[in-house]
């Protein structure tokens, strides 16, 4: 209220001086809000993530990444490797249209909406073979290791004598 006080004292009027501190108050509330708060598209893949239950094994050949994809099918389902270094599991289950008029649904407890999961590879994770099967709402998929590299021998130098 300091500033305020100053600024009467020039000859400003005190209703444009409060229309004016209403202003700067709610620019500040909206910056603070829009640079501090994840926009929607981040919360929405952030819950899918959180909702999609997977489990990772290793095996001494390969990885198998094991995900819940209940009431998907395989044409529902996306696997892709982005940057040569993250799996990406996405599908999206839909409300099923319904063929018969006046029906009401009177309880809706199965889950509709996005599932997504993203896991990062392990640098032996060959990304040119990779396989997926999904069975009975369970999504399998298998990434092959790369062999591990050969040991290469110390090179001899012969040293000459000058």
């Amino acid at each position: 209220m300091a500033d305020f006080i100053e600024l009467r004292n020039i000859g400003l009027d005190p209703s444009i001086i409060n229309h004016l501190s209403e202003i700067l108050d709610f620019s500040e509330e909206t910056t603070e809000k829009t640079h501090h708060v994840p926009s929607r598209v981040y919360l929405r893949e952030k819950r899918a993530m959180a909702a999609t239950p997977a489990d990772v094994k290793e095996y001494p050949n390969e990885f198998v990444f094991i995900i819940d994809v209940p009431g998907l099918k395989s044409d529902q389902l996306k696997v892709q490797v982005e940057d040569d270094s993250t799996l990406v599991v996405s599908g999206e289950r839909k409300r099923e249209k319904e063929k018969d008029a006046g029906v009401k649904f009177i309880r809706m407890e199965r889950r509709l909406g996005k599932y997504l999961k993203k896991f990062t590879l392990p640098e032996n994770a060959n990304t040119e073979k990779i396989s997926g099967v999904c069975q009975d709402g369970v999504l399998t998929v298998t990434v092959e290791k790369k062999p591990p590299p050969e040991h290469k021998k110390p090179k001899t130098i012969e040293v000459n004598v000058a």
